[in-house]
């Protein structure tokens, strides 16, 4: 694979033709303005617009209540308390093993002893969706392995160039001569620095570095912001918001005016200030105001309230449209929503985040760690795995438990998933992973719940499924 040159990835420069328009990037976060143009190849696309609509992504979920929850909903869904591995290796003495450790490396795995290992999932799903990219370290202490979450920013994306090797970096990412990642350069961030200044960057090999981020297409390089394509309309509807908000605070203030009409109110001097012919006068709810002779005052009238909040809610559609979650998640408005159009936004919601979770999440970001942390503990002797070398990869075998999808009505939906059982068209294993647990570990509490019960002399009553078992 030969990579493309610096002025194919980033795009050749355009030289203005007499009567044309200079070609522009055409993400419209970036510019800040929409407009009926062409789009280039993703990776130049990605590579102009990252940077640019990260820094506005960030303010923009730090500012607007609305894209703030909805980042808050994705998060939740595709990682919710935690995505657990259940190991798969076929000997069944040493899955418990692998689990074992594992458990006990998850609570103590954040080199900045900030988080556990779900709460490091969590953060770098966030980074994906608010900056377009997370960015982990993988750094292997006297305590064994640790992990690192960096900020897509410390990645040098201005590091960019030929290598005498015949690879080259770009964006901070290095490639070798065959196109393959071989590094990442990170500049060092002073938390105390109130300027984000400029440090040297440090190349960090690519094993040592997870980078997660949702593939737009071929020749990508970094991530671009899941805001993107709402980034425009969200700042418009705060424009409005605002607009809103001050008609509503002058229309809040009721006042009267006394208006001289022939200018014989000689007793009723004008209460306000003269300046350049514009008249400056406070004015306070429930206040009386003279106006000087011959001068009336009119206010404007604003358009029908409702049709404002209706385009409002329009705008706020198009963002759950373009996040690509349920406008009830976003909103928190139920006022509308009943029974089946809530199943029917929910099934497709959750086809969306199991896609991501399966094509994205687990081969960029779980995968890699679990490999790592696998090899670290049997190289440190925490497993016992004298075959790991002919058969790691029965040592890596592992099933990936998402968070649970809560049902939204726990008794139709418990009666299907056994119907389905029962009829075949589904396992035990599917049914109990879909509700967040392993069925190995949930088979061996029911055991151990059944024995407490019977040496206690307690009875909570059977299924007639297990009462036949």
């Amino acid at each position: 694979m030969r990579l493309p040159s610096l002025s194919q990835l980033f795009g050749r420069r355009q030289t203005r033709p007499a009567g044309r328009d200079v070609l522009q990037r055409r993400f419209d976060a970036t510019s800040g303005q929409r407009g009926n143009a062409t789009f280039g190849s993703y990776g130049p696309e990605t590579l102009a617009g990252s940077a640019v609509i990260a820094r506005k992504a960030r303010y923009a979920v730090e500012n607007n209540p609305w894209l703030n929850n909805g980042v808050a909903t994705w998060a939740t869904a595709l990682v919710g308390a935690g995505i657990t591995p259940t190991p798969q290796h076929p000997d069944n003495a040493s899955r418990p093993a692998v689990q074992a450790a594992f458990n006990r490396w998850s609570a103590v795995c954040d080199l900045d002893e900030r988080t556990d290992f779900p709460g490091l999932t969590a953060g770098a799903v966030r980074d994906m969706v608010v900056s377009g990219e997370a960015f982990i370290q993988l750094v292997t202490t006297d305590e064994g392995l640790r992990l690192r979450r960096i900020a897509p920013e410390q990645v040098d994306i201005a590091q960019t160039g030929e290598l005498s090797s015949g690879g080259r970096i770009i964006a901070g990412v290095e490639f070798d001569a065959e196109g393959r990642r071989v590094a990442y350069w990170v500049r060092p961030v002073d938390p105390t620095a109130i300027f984000e200044g400029y440090a040297p960057p440090v190349r960090v090999p690519a094993a040592d570095m997870v980078h997660l981020f949702k593939p737009l297409g071929p020749g990508q390089v970094r991530g671009i912001s899941w805001l993107a394509p709402v980034l425009i309309r969200a700042g418009e509807l705060d424009q409005l918001d605002d607009a809103l908000l001050v008609a509503a605070k002058v229309a809040a203030m009721f006042a009267g005016f006394l208006i001289d009409q022939n200018g014989s109110a000689s007793g009723f001097p004008f209460e306000g200030v003269g300046t350049d012919s514009v008249m400056e006068s406070g004015l306070e709810p429930g206040t009386l105001k003279v106006l000087p002779a011959g001068f009336d005052i009119k206010f404007s009238g604003p358009q029908n309230a409702q049709q404002t909040v209706d385009f409002a809610k329009l705008q706020l559609r198009g963002i759950a449209a373009g996040l690509g979650v349920p406008e009830y998640l976003l909103t928190g408005d139920l006022s509308g929503a009943n029974y089946s159009s809530l199943r029917a936004g929910l099934l497709e919601f959750r086809r969306r985040v199991e896609a991501i979770q399966f094509q994205v999440v687990v081969p960029q970001l779980l995968r890699p760690i679990f490999q790592r942390f696998v090899t670290t503990a049997v190289l440190a002797g925490e497993i016992d795995a004298p075959d790991f070398e002919s058969n790691a990869d029965q040592w890596f075998a592992c099933e990936w438990i998402m968070p649970a999808q809560e049902w939204i009505d726990p008794a139709k939906d418990a009666e299907a998933t056994a119907t389905m059982i029962a009829a075949g068209l589904t396992s035990r294993r599917r049914a109990v992973a879909a509700q967040g647990y392993s069925v190995e570990e949930l088979d061996a509490e029911i055991i151990s719940d059944r024995v407490r019960e019977r040496e206690l002399g307690l009875s909570f009553g059977e299924t007639k499924g297990a009462a036949s078992a």
